[in-house]
């Protein structure tokens, strides 16, 4: 049987205009889509396949210069790296964090989180309150004292690297300096010791777990109703359960402790303990609120080192020129000692250079937000009030108007008589609720790191990525793989 001609043209009409139609069905739903989510489906986009969305941020301030506009839902969001902004916003307390993100972080999935500490919390009067509480276990004083405890966890891991390179077998650094860091912020912030380099512990799963179970809560509000999460979604309460439970037991038993007159350790945690019983009017509130600093202690005081170290190793791998010039300096200021000084710390100068460079390029903590309620200009646009600004340390540290060939590596940008970056590096944050713990971070980090380039010659296993995992925080998606040599002492 055959067709008319007259049948065939309709029928390549009817397609046609099915197609066209089709075309437009598909702009409409694009177009609705725009209208009610915003970028928020362009964000999402961004972060498939493990992609970071800072990468995004970044090409957006490359496209539309020092401050642009993001719609989700209802809300509107600026980013800036305007560096007047960054000082005016930041380094003011009348400024609180976004909402959206930290009021969020209260809870993760329906189980309390970060709760109200000082990470999280918005209220300035009640942030402060928490900040006096918590300022005297970072004196320097008290610092100095935890140098023991540097040393002897370093040493540990000291010991598991020699093991490895005898055996020859690949080290996986991030893993294990995952261990020492968590190890550290156990010891002397809360007396337990973990020894995760020959003890398993659920610790080091839950707060990974934790980490990773922010990234889609922050970003994609319908996730958790989806019934295909639901799996996952138990997996992250249970693990923030498992740490909430812990604080508790540890706060427990050494405030029963104290109230014995037992002897208990000089750390962090007696140190809070005993300067929250000194404030007047101590709720059971309060109590709440030392849960909420035991968790944000817990993993911002190891994980955010852990991967500054990672990236650390990473860096210089690739960059042997400045590996040895790192090593010739701790062999200068180190020699053949084991336990390092903390007025060594402070003649490791070039080592110091080294980590402000790989906090510039990988910040673990990339950024940081506030709400701005009153009108305000941002390099010379007029912004109406009721907005959150976004400050990226990501973005700042790697545009080419702030640093010359941004992606190189290296350290003498931060070199004593170089010029200082103007309100475009800040890896732990500016002004008042900048990050309490980062002097505490940088002498541990600057420990191992001397430790490791004292006793080993190490090189990065072929063929891996150096790519950025967003996983809460940005860690080495590969790990950082090595081989490592015992360094030849006789010809130090």
């Amino acid at each position: 049987m055959t067709t008319s001609p007259g049948r065939r043209g309709t029928g390549r009409k009817s397609r046609r205009l099915k197609q066209v139609c089709g075309h437009y069905l598909r702009v409409t739903r694009c177009f609705l889509l725009s209208f009610f989510l915003g970028h928020s489906p362009t964000m999402l986009k961004a972060m498939k396949n493990d992609g970071v969305m800072h990468d995004k941020f970044l090409e957006w301030a490359e496209k539309y210069g020092p401050v642009y506009r993001l719609n989700v839902l209802h809300y509107v969001t600026l980013c800036t790296y305007c560096p007047e902004a960054t000082k005016e916003i930041l380094m003011s307390p009348k400024y609180p964090k976004d909402k959206s993100v930290y009021k969020r972080l209260f809870y993760l999935f329906g189980q309390r989180f970060f709760g109200d500490g000082l990470v999280t919390a918005r209220d300035h009067e009640r942030w402060y309150k928490q900040r006096r509480i918590m300022d005297p276990a970072f004196s320097s004083l008290y610092l100095r004292g935890l140098m023991g405890t540097f040393n002897e966890r370093a040493e540990k891991l000291m010991d598991k690297l020699a093991e490895l390179a005898d055996s020859k077998k690949e080290a996986n650094m991030l893993q294990l300096v995952n261990c020492v860091t968590l190890d550290v912020i156990a010891k002397v912030a809360f007396g337990v010791d973990l020894d995760l380099l020959k003890n398993s512990s659920p610790f080091p799963k839950a707060i990974e777990t934790c980490l990773k179970g922010m990234v889609p809560y922050l970003s994609d509000i319908f996730f958790e109703y989806n019934p295909k999460n639901r799996g996952y979604v138990n997996e992250v309460r249970e693990a923030c359960r498992l740490l909430r439970t812990t604080g508790a037991k540890w706060i427990g038993e050494r405030k029963t402790a104290m109230q014995n007159g037992d002897e208990v350790p000089k750390d962090i945690l007696t140190q809070i303990i005993k300067t929250a019983s000194q404030e007047e009017n101590m709720t059971e509130e309060d109590e709440e609120f030392m849960l909420d600093n035991f968790v944000t202690f817990f993993i911002a005081g190891q994980e955010t080192t852990a991967n500054q170290l990672a990236f650390c190793i990473m860096a210089l791998g690739r960059h042997p020129e400045i590996l040895e010039k790192a090593k010739k300096e701790v062999d200068d200021v180190i020699g053949m000692k084991r336990d390092i000084s903390y007025d060594d710390l402070g003649e490791l100068v070039y080592l110091s250079q080294v980590l402000k460079e790989t906090l510039r390029i990988y910040p673990p903590a990339p950024g940081t937000s506030r709400d701005v309620a009153e009108d305000m200009v941002i390099d010379g646009i007029h912004i109406p009030g009721g907005f959150n600004v976004i400050f990226s340390s990501y973005v700042s540290g790697r545009l080419e108007r702030f640093f010359k060939d941004p992606l190189r590596f290296d350290p003498d940008r931060f070199h004593p008589d170089a010029p200082k970056p103007y309100y475009c590096y800040y890896p732990f944050a500016l002004g008042p609720r900048s990050c309490l713990g980062q002097n505490f971070a940088q002498m541990e980090a600057k420990v191992v790191m001397a430790k490791l380039l004292q006793r080993f010659d190490f090189t990065l296993v072929p063929g891996q990525t150096f790519d950025i995992l967003d996983a809460g925080t940005l860690r080495p998606k590969s790990g950082v793989l090595c081989t490592l040599n015992h360094r030849d002492y006789k010809n130090k």
